[in-house]
């Protein structure tokens, strides 16, 4: 049976690896929603946008229209304080909240009560209630609540402690850990079970996301914490936690989360898809879970996508370094041309190609019948000649002379090969 699947705020890096993680399962539906624009709208094709802020009061009410309009199973928050709201709100909303019990969302949310709640354990680092406990330097500080590295500060002596404190309120004052900073991925089952631990180290951060990660094998003291977390929370589904080495080499505690994080996409890409197993346990399967044992890196930078304020329903293309690329195919040529197939969108091969295109098209395994027709001309001949002007249509051509004449003739838009990448629908 299908399900139907909100994420919400959609746009967040939790968000679009939610999207990543379940944009091919077949029986899911995706839906997008968010309270402000954002690139969720490039990215989900069943976008909503305009839900209130999850402090105003009608966003519960709002939110439940949404489920029963589209007709919601389940709904994944993709920020923490929206983990927070909807876990507290759970009973009241009309789909199930994927995201572990109110009480431990509570805890987790703040550092503080999370450090005070396993205060007992040797994991947690030290945290000082005021700058006259502070007998070393420096210290590390960083809100109670908050997310990234918002905030965070380093302070090296008691001048530029008290300094840092007086203008920023609800700072937490710690032990400084120097050493190098892991997150562990966790999935623990509808019994309790954690079933999953994967540990990769954050080598490059920036802005509190982790941009370079590799996975590692969990060492015993890693999944010492992880049980004692999973004994002492209670969890169902994806969660995780980030530990830093102390001076000694010991691994202290910095923060729990009961959500997706963006990293996640590491683990999911050697088999750990954490937002199907979250489904599928809540839907009641046990579950077999299969990693491949192999080291992987990933390392995550801006990515862009586009929008066109332009329709068209055919494609006029060129071959030669166009659908080829160094005597190969050009698969991002090949996905645009099979993105248009599947949209009912016209085709038109239109080459100077000196060989008979035809056996060329079959060495490098192209199917003919993809375009509607192939028009091969002579070198002096003129491409623009043979375009029709019944349909709206656009033109591809690595050639800027070709695609100058084009414009020039035929006047419609006109695209070189850095540009197909606007052409990309990425929504699902």
């Amino acid at each position: 049976m299908k399900k139907n699947v909100l994420v919400f705020p959609c746009g967040s890096e939790i968000g679009l690896e939610i999207h990543n993680a379940l944009k091919y399962v077949k029986n899911v539906k995706l839906f997008g929603a968010s309270s402000v624009a954002d690139h969720g709208k490039f990215v989900y094709r069943n976008y909503i946008e305009g839900l209130p802020n999850i402090s105003e009061d009608n966003f519960i009410e709002e939110l439940n229209n949404i489920v029963s309009e589209y007709k919601i199973d389940y709904i994944f928050p993709a920020h923490d304080s929206a983990v927070l709201k909807l876990a507290q709100h759970s009973e009241n909303i009309h789909a199930e909240v994927m995201t572990s019990a109110k009480e431990t969302c509570e805890i987790c949310r703040s550092k503080k009560k999370t450090y005070e709640y396993f205060a007992e354990e040797d994991f947690i680092a030290h945290m000082y209630t005021n700058p006259d406990e502070v007998t070393e330097f420096p210290v590390f500080l960083k809100p109670d609540v908050g997310q990234g590295s918002k905030g965070i500060a380093l302070a090296k002596d008691r001048t530029e402690l008290e300094f840092i404190l007086s203008k920023s309120e609800g700072l937490l004052t710690l032990e400084y850990l120097p050493g190098k900073e892991y997150t562990i991925d966790c999935f623990t089952d509808r019994k309790g079970e954690l079933r999953f631990l994967g540990m990769r180290e954050r080598i490059r951060v920036k802005s509190g996301i982790s941009v370079n990660s590799v996975n590692s094998k969990y060492n015993e003291p890693v999944k010492k914490i992880a049980e004692k977390i999973n004994e002492k929370l209670k969890f169902q589904g994806v969660w995780f936690f980030q530990v830093k080495e102390d001076i000694n080499g010991e691994f202290k505690l910095l923060e729990i989360a009961p959500r997706i994080a963006g990293t996640m996409s590491l683990y999911r890409n050697v088999g750990i898809n954490f937002p199907q197993l979250s489904i599928l346990d809540r839907m009641g399967f046990d579950l077999d879970i299969i990693e491949n044992d192999f080291t992987i890196e990933i390392d995550r930078a801006l990515i862009n996508r586009f929008k066109l304020d332009i329709e068209y329903e055919r494609v006029y293309v060129d071959f030669d370094d166009t659908v080829t690329l160094e005597e190969k195919v050009n698969p991002l040529t090949m996905m645009f041309l099979y993105q248009c197939l599947s949209n009912d969108k016209e085709l038109i091969l239109i080459t100077k190609h000196e060989k008979v295109i035809l056996e060329t098209l079959k060495s490098l395994k192209i199917d003919p019948n993809m375009f509607s027709e192939i028009v091969q001309i002579k070198k002096d001949d003129e491409k623009y000649k043979y375009l029709k002007n019944d349909v709206p249509s656009i033109f591809i051509d690595d050639s800027f002379v070709e695609r100058k004449k084009i414009k020039d003739n035929a006047n419609i838009p006109v695209f070189d090969l850095d540009s197909i990448e606007s052409l990309i629908d990425w929504r699902y």
